[in-house]
């Protein structure tokens, strides 16, 4: 059995993982995050399932590139995502995690960096064949008004 501090490492790795498959846009990566029957809540949707989640970062992957048409001879723009303030929860084989999130941005004119977009995560996981997995993940946004976080501590909410 491993210990809190190999489940944590292993958890960590994983939503690190998470997080270059999304600003690289890599959808078997991306996908490869979740359990087979997964469930993505994102400002996009409710996507249930890793084939249906790999289609989704497709989706993804159009849209950043649309986005991202810089100026001839400047190369385009960036955006990479942080997490901080990571709160991990074991039991066994399952898991609970609660993380602060950032989106770092900048644009196609100045190159300066700003702040695009910032929120916090809540997963339930699960060590499956020995690696730790998302079973559920919802990302909340508070530069969306449909998404913003409840005036609860998300962290009191874990089991």
């Amino acid at each position: 059995m491993a210990s809190y501090a190999e489940d944590r490492a292993e958890i960590e790795n994983l939503q690190a993982r998470y997080l270059f498959a999304l600003d690289w846009q890599d959808p078997d990566e991306y996908a490869g995050t979740f359990t087979e029957d997964g469930v993505l809540d994102w400002a996009g949707g409710i996507v249930t399932g890793r084939e249906a989640i790999r289609e989704e970062c497709h989706g993804m992957r159009a849209y950043f590139s649309g986005r991202s048409k810089g100026e001839e001879g400047v190369r385009v723009p960036r955006l990479r995502h942080f997490i901080t303030n990571v709160v991990i929860k074991t039991k066994g084989d399952i898991g609970w995690s609660r993380s602060f999130w950032f989106e770092i941005d900048n644009d196609t004119r100045l190159r300066t960096p700003y702040v695009g977009g910032y929120g916090h995560y809540e997963d339930r996981l699960a060590r499956v064949n020995g690696e730790w997995l998302f079973t559920f993940r919802k990302i909340w946004n508070e530069c969306m008004a449909d998404r913003a976080a409840r005036y609860v501590n998300p962290v009191r909410e874990m089991v």
